[in-house]
């Protein structure tokens, strides 16, 4: 496919300028962290799929027909930048769900979608059933997320949101739903898929435990916007126990003050 609907094209511009931003940030490392979009809107009526260059694939057969853009595996996100159809691609999914095949992308040597491509698919089905405007999925790894997911506040999910929440009353206002602990899960696995759903069915950002997060949203940026705002929050904590001080904190009655901007 040499030209993509101009909202397509859009979509992947958003994908780089994020790329970017997660690599400044140090939240991308090597190859860690993946984006993906289900761009199925922008292709209806048209036949992607082919089967000479299919490649073997067990997906949900809920997936038949699905065209998802997605990083690959092993890809650095900092490469997303200057060189995204390299490091990424478009693929879409048979009709019998067992196969999919390249449409745009792809040219680095050996390249594959990335490890996580049943997770993302697997969220991108649940998204269109349940919130069908959050098209795009960012998993990466935000530095002081990561670390609080190693406290025993981890272990007491309300207790870990409120001790972000209160930091800032941003943190209350742009992540209202929270942030879900997600016990660990070896990564690439339908377990982790699983968890990751259940996690987003109430909350707006799942932490990995010992591992990294995931968001989704309309778009690249907004995702990013659910990390941005929930690491914030756990930087704050950390810096005040850093300053040797446990934060006063919003309290219960601003906290709830706050949800006449929700």
């Amino acid at each position: 496919m040499n030209n993509l609907p101009i909202e397509v094209d859009k979509e992947i511009e958003k994908v780089s300028e994020i790329a970017g931003y997660l690599w400044e940030r140090e939240w991308a490392e090597r190859n860690a962290g993946n984006i993906s979009i289900n761009l199925t809107r922008h292709f209806k009526g048209e036949t992607l799929s082919n089967p000479e260059r299919e490649i073997a694939f067990d997906f949900p057969k809920e997936a038949a027909g699905l065209v998802v853009f997605v990083t690959g595996t092993g890809c650095h996100l900092r490469h997303l930048r200057n060189r995204i159809n390299e490091v990424a691609c478009i693929i879409s999914i048979n009709e019998k769900a067992n196969a999919y095949s390249i449409v745009w992308g792809g040219t680095k040597e050996n390249f594959r979608p990335t490890s996580e491509l049943i997770s993302h698919v697997k969220i991108h089905l649940f998204n269109a059933e349940n919130k069908p405007t959050h098209t795009t999925i960012v998993h990466t790894h935000p530095i002081e997320l990561i670390v609080m997911s190693h406290h025993a506040l981890f272990q007491d999910e309300d207790k870990f949101n409120h001790a972000l929440w209160k930091m800032c009353p941003e943190i209350r206002v742009f992540v209202p739903k929270g942030v879900d602990c997600t016990p660990y899960a070896l990564s690439g696995t339908e377990a982790l898929a699983d968890v990751t759903i259940e996690g987003l069915k109430n909350r707006d950002v799942v932490l990995w435990e010992k591992h990294g997060a995931l968001a989704t949203g309309e778009d690249a940026e907004i995702a990013f916007d659910y990390l941005d705002v929930a690491n914030k929050g756990a930087k704050l904590l950390l810096t005040s126990w850093n300053a040797g001080f446990e934060p006063v904190g919003l309290t219960d009655a601003e906290l709830k003050e706050l949800e006449t901007f929700i």
